[in-house]
């Protein structure tokens, strides 16, 4: 069975593995990163061996890879698996998001039914059947939902049956959730967010969920991205021009090299 290297350390975005099957364009692999659509998330996006994945599904324990054609791989091959890691810690602070508002929502409003939910790159969205307008309660929600993320609070994820593979997120204090997706280390790393409310159909409200700025540096420092540990230098530019390393200003004259990062991951490393 693939060991699913994602739910123990979701800010690994690079790992060496084995071919463990094939069937044409199908693989699967020993172990791995790179997260199946599950829950609402949506998949990863990236590479295994030299081969771009173009769709990543579950079949019950197992996820299988479809690969372009031609790939040549075949049992025992040794391979990379790399992944997006921009869309994989966007993923990551939407769908933590989403969860707290879900969590929310289902407070302040006793028989809201959730009917749906997606997990996408620019926004995360959920689904209720609903007679009433949302919107009166949505303003509470997000100043409620900043509250908890600003407390920048532990975010526990751990099996609560690993022979079934049944996990779970926890906040002390607030809630425990069954889930098995990847999530944060601490609520902080979300950032703040803004809700937007949209009527799908009678009976239905929508709850929209946008990233409007990035979290703190030194809350993504703390973390491993891929081989970048914790003692690597780390920087941003702000609009001075000048070069922040955790909260020292580093001069112009130390020459560091600034590498161009993606929207999300206003950070690079020496």
């Amino acid at each position: 069975m693939i060991k699913k290297v994602f739910w123990k350390d979701p800010y690994l975005t690079q790992l060496e593995t084995y071919i463990a099957g094939f069937k044409g364009d199908e693989i699967t692999v020993e172990q791995t990163i790179f997260f199946a659509f599950s829950g609402g998330q949506e998949s990863d996006d990236g590479t295994i061996g030299n081969s771009r994945v173009l769709q990543a599904r579950t079949e019950g324990k197992e996820i299988i890879y479809t690969l372009e054609q031609g790939h040549g791989l075949k049992r025992g091959d040794p391979v990379s698996i790399q992944i997006d890691r921009e869309r994989r810690y966007q993923l990551m602070r939407l769908h933590f998001a989403a969860e707290i508002v879900l969590e929310l929502t289902c407070r302040h409003l006793k028989s809201v039914r959730k009917i749906g939910a997606h997990i996408a790159q620019d926004k995360a969205r959920i689904d209720f059947e609903w007679g009433g307008n949302i919107s009166n309660v949505l303003a509470v929600i997000q100043k409620e939902a900043l509250w908890i993320i600003e407390a920048n609070q532990e975010i526990i994820s751990a099996f609560s049956n690993e022979e079934t593979e049944e996990r779970y997120w926890e906040i002390a204090g607030f809630a425990r959730v069954p889930c098995g997706g990847t999530h944060l280390k601490r609520t902080g790393e979300v950032g703040e967010i803004e809700l937007k409310r949209k009527n799908p159909g009678k009976g239905k409200e929508r709850i929209e969920i946008f990233l409007i700025s990035p979290p703190p540096l030194d809350l993504i420092l703390t973390h491993k991205w891929g081989g970048w540990t914790q003692g690597a230098k780390f920087y941003v530019v702000n609009k001075s021009k000048s070069l922040l390393f955790f909260k020292f200003v580093i001069p112009a004259e130390a020459g560091i090299q600034v590498f161009p990062v993606g929207p999300g991951f206003p950070f690079s490393r020496e």
